[in-house]
């Protein structure tokens, strides 16, 4: 596959996933994230587990890696606080968080 077809699925698996998430969120929240806004806290998702090595975790015994939504959320919402992108609850962000990790569950899954 060339680098052109990798970013292009890239962006196509990015479109399913914030699809998934915009489903996924509580009716009173689906107003208050913007696409845009998803795209930028799916980029702090990644940098999160990248930077906190979460993903070199010992596996439990099904092979999950424990991870900490409500932690997620709050580096999301200092992160975007910090950069001036807007201040966004933790306790919203919850649920863009999970809805991510469903995600990435049901597409190993398929």
């Amino acid at each position: 596959m060339s680098l052109d077809d990798e970013l292009l699925q890239d962006a196509a698996d990015d479109a399913r996933c914030i699809a998934f998430i915009r489903q996924e969120l509580p009716q009173e929240l689906k107003e208050t994230f913007t696409d845009d806004d998803l795209y930028y806290f799916l980029d702090l998702i990644i940098e999160y587990y990248t930077d906190s090595d979460v993903l070199d975790s010992e596996p439990d015994a099904e092979g999950y890696v424990e991870i900490d939504v409500e932690e997620v959320a709050k580096y999301l919402a200092s992160k975007a606080r910090k950069e001036k992108y807007g201040d966004f609850k933790a306790e919203d962000l919850i649920f863009v968080v999970q809805a991510q990790l469903d995600f990435e569950d049901q597409e190993a899954e398929a």
